[in-house]
């Protein structure tokens, strides 16, 4: 299973980055695919408190894009380093398709290309949880509620298909 994910990783990497829909499909089951799922958001989750650290992907501490790559490295998908770079790859869903395990992307402090991302981790039918590295308390759970990111937000990206 986590061969044929790295070779369809890898196959996309090495793909037009402008194409967005060049997510994850492979012939796994359900059963897998939520256990992938699971995994990957108990890797990030797992990482609680870790303090943010710019360019960090270690315990000692993670940025928002370190604390993606790392987690997805870990259930051998390779992602780019970036953020922006990042949200090149998948395919790009409608906030209200969104699902565990999707990527959720933000241009915060103005920013005009994206600067952030999170992993999300819970779906209500008005919130988004995820968990990401924020620059004032490390790794954290958020919300789409919050003003911050609610207004910051951009864009939703399936990886796993």
């Amino acid at each position: 299973m986590k061969k044929i994910v790295t070779i369809l990783i890898l196959s996309l990497l090495f793909a037009s980055c402008k194409s967005t829909s060049n997510a994850v499909s492979t012939k796994e089951s359900k059963t897998e695919k939520r256990t992938l799922v699971k995994n990957l958001i108990d890797t990030a989750t797992s990482n609680i408190g870790v303090r943010y650290k710019a360019g960090g992907t270690t315990k000692n501490g993670f940025d928002c894009s370190g604390l993606v790559y790392i987690t997805f490295e870990s259930e051998n998908i390779k992602l780019p380093r970036s953020s922006y770079e990042q949200a090149k790859v998948g395919k790009i869903i409608v906030l209200n398709d969104a699902k565990k395990g999707d990527l959720i992307f933000f241009k915060t402090n103005k920013s005009k290309q994206i600067n952030h991302v999170g992993l999300i981790t819970e779906v209500n039918s008005d919130e988004i949880k995820f968990v990401h590295s924020s620059t004032s308390k490390g790794v954290m759970i958020s919300s789409t509620k919050e003003p911050y990111y609610r207004d910051s937000f951009f864009q939703v990206n399936r990886i796993i298909e």
